[in-house]
Order: C-alpha cells, then sequence, then structure tokens
C-alpha cells in the first residue's frame, strides 16, 4: 500500500488534461509555447495546438514588431485554435478592416478588445459592432481613423461596456478643432462606464461635464492633456465624491491603472524564431499518424518569422506613446 501511495505522487505531465495543461502553460512566454512546448511531446503538442492556451491571446509587444502580412496570419492562426472561445485580444497596429472584421466573426466569448494604433474605420466599426456585445473593456487609443460614428457604435452595441481607453498623441490631434462629438458619444451611449481615458484629447470643459452628468458610475478619468478642460475640484468633491480624475495637468501618480494585467506575459528573451519545423513538413515525432497531425493550422504559414524583443525601451515607438500610461 505504502508503494501504491509513493507511484501516486509522481504522475507524469503527459497525463494532465489539456484544460490543466493550458494553465500551465499561460504563465510561459508567447515563443516557448510556440516554438518550445510543441516539441516536448505530443499530448502538450496537441495542448497547444487547441483551445485551452488561446483563452486570452496577448501579442502587443510583437505585433509593433511584425510585418502587416506576418500580422494578420499570427492572429488567423491563435484565433482559429482558440476555436472562438478567446476571452482576451491584445494586439498593437491591426494594418487594416479585414482583419477587424476576421476578429469580430469569431468573438462569440470576447470580453476584452485592446487594439492601440489600429488602422480601422468607421465605417467597419458601425459594420461588426453587433458582434461585439460582450465586450466589457475596449482600448482604441491612438486609432487616428476612428471617431465619434465609432464610438457611438461600440457604445450602442456594447451594452456592458465598463471599461474606455481612447488616448491619443498630441501630435495626432494637432490639426483638430474639437474632440467634443467622442464625448458626446461615449455620454449618451456608455452610462455604464466606471473607467474612462481620453488623455490628449481636444476635449472643452462642457464636454467633460456632459460625461460625467451620464456616466455616474465611472470611478476613474484620465484628461491628462486636455488643456481646455476646467474641472472644480469643490464640485468634484460634492457630486462625484468617488471619482479620481487625473488631469488635465500631467502628474502621473498613478502609474498603474486597476485595468492593468499583473500576468501579462513577459517577452524576455531576444531571439529570431523561423518556423522550420512546419516548413520542412518533417513530423519531429518518428511513427506518428496522419490522424495525430494537429498542425493543420499552420499550413500556408510558410516563410513566417516570429520575432521576439527583449523588454526594454521600445525605440521605433518611443515618443509615440509619450505620455506614460497610467
Amino acid at each position: 500500500m505504502e508503494k501504491m501511495g509513493e507511484c501516486s505522487e509522481f504522475r507524469g505531465w503527459e497525463e494532465l488534461i489539456p484544460d490543466a495543461l493550458g494553465l500551465i502553460f499561460r504563465n510561459l512566454s508567447l515563443q516557448e509555447i510556440l516554438t518550445v512546448v510543441p516539441r516536448v511531446c505530443k499530448a502538450w503538442r496537441r495542448a497547444v495546438s487547441g483551445p485551452y492556451c488561446w483563452q486570452e491571446i496577448d501579442i502587443e509587444e510583437w505585433s509593433q514588431r511584425c510585418k502587416p502580412e506576418h500580422l494578420d496570419r499570427m492572429l488567423q492562426m491563435l484565433i482559429t485554435r482558440s476555436c472562438n472561445s478567446f476571452r482576451r485580444l491584445c494586439v498593437s497596429g491591426l494594418p487594416n478592416d479585414s482583419i477587424f472584421s476576421f476578429i469580430a466573426d469569431h468573438a462569440v466569448s470576447l470580453q476584452t478588445l485592446e487594439l492601440p494604433r489600429s488602422e480601422i474605420s468607421d465605417s467597419i466599426v458601425e459594420h461588426v459592432a453587433p458582434k461585439l456585445s460582450n465586450i466589457t473593456f475596449l482600448d482604441v487609443s491612438y486609432c487616428k481613423k476612428i471617431g465619434a460614428r465609432a464610438l457611438e457604435a461600440f457604445g450602442k452595441h456594447c451594452k456592458s461596456l465598463v471599461g474606455l481607453r481612447r488616448r491619443m498623441h498630441p501630435l495626432e490631434v494637432a490639426d483638430k478643432v474639437c474632440q467634443d462629438d467622442e464625448a458626446q458619444a461615449i455620454a449618451r451611449t456608455m452610462p455604464k462606464l466606471r473607467h474612462l481615458e481620453m488623455a490628449y484629447h481636444l476635449l472643452t470643459t462642457s464636454g467633460v461635464l456632459e460625461i460625467l452628468s451620464r456616466c455616474k458610475d465611472l470611478e476613474y478619468l484620465d484628461v491628462r492633456g486636455c488643456w481646455d478642460v476646467k474641472l472644480d475640484d469643490k464640485i468634484l468633491k460634492e457630486r462625484h465624491s468617488s471619482l479620481k480624475v487625473l488631469g488635465p495637468h500631467i502628474v502621473d501618480c498613478y502609474e498603474k491603472s486597476f485595468w492593468d494585467d499583473d500576468d501579462t506575459p513577459s517577452y524576455s528573451d531576444s531571439s529570431l524564431y523561423s518556423w522550420d519545423f512546419m516548413e520542412d513538413g518533417i513530423d519531429v515525432y518518428e511513427g506518428e499518424s496522419d490522424d495525430d497531425n494537429v498542425w493543420d493550422d499552420e499550413q500556408g504559414l510558410e516563410g513566417l518569422e516570429v520575432r521576439f524583443y527583449g523588454g526594454g525601451l521600445n525605440f521605433e515607438f518611443a515618443g509615440f506613446d509619450w505620455p506614460p500610461s497610467p
């Protein structure tokens, strides 16, 4: 009996169910999940090829450096692997409307959508917003092609939206006169907001007050760099006692937003991975049957290179994200 007890304490990792493996692999970096884990054993290979590892898809750092065509193919592969079960998507710089439409077509479980710097338009947002009805947090910062029309579409169809991040860069709004139309769209259609970031928008006091009058659950408001906004501290304390306001002056007293996730994977290794093991068509497992082939979704990925960079300053985008996130 003692020997049986000892044996039961040491179970092979390959015996873990895919759901458990998925939870474990989420703590690994993206390059490890895509290039190292699949080579360990068949069970691990199947786990990373299924939906278990892709409930949250965070490729923001990688997407800032990759080519647009590689970004499209990576998103298509990971979303397909998720079997429409991904709940969070974080990616920077969507290159066109078509890939955004693809995301929306598979977003039945999506709750958190972060698309900073994306080249999406008002018209595509109006078209696909009904498919994004489960979203609770949205980041469309630095998306310079969208405006009040897109925000209104998001608000009308995303009834559960409680967080909106819509920062801009000062240089991108230099040619605009006023962006109160965006504030009005938010006030009209997003009454449940608790967290709102509008840094460096050309807003007026009137526009912000309209948001405050309609978004009564608001707990956090970022209006840094909105120089025409003048808020009376006394009135804010009397009427919105639970509201934290950052700005309009640049004082980074909140270094971390409560929406930020400590569990976001970090990319610590600087390396270049070419997917030769897929390009060659060579199975790394001898004797594996065709039925065990789990790489069907990589067809057409020949030549795709996955670049990973260190966690230091991203000089290509230095200044673009200024000021730092709260």
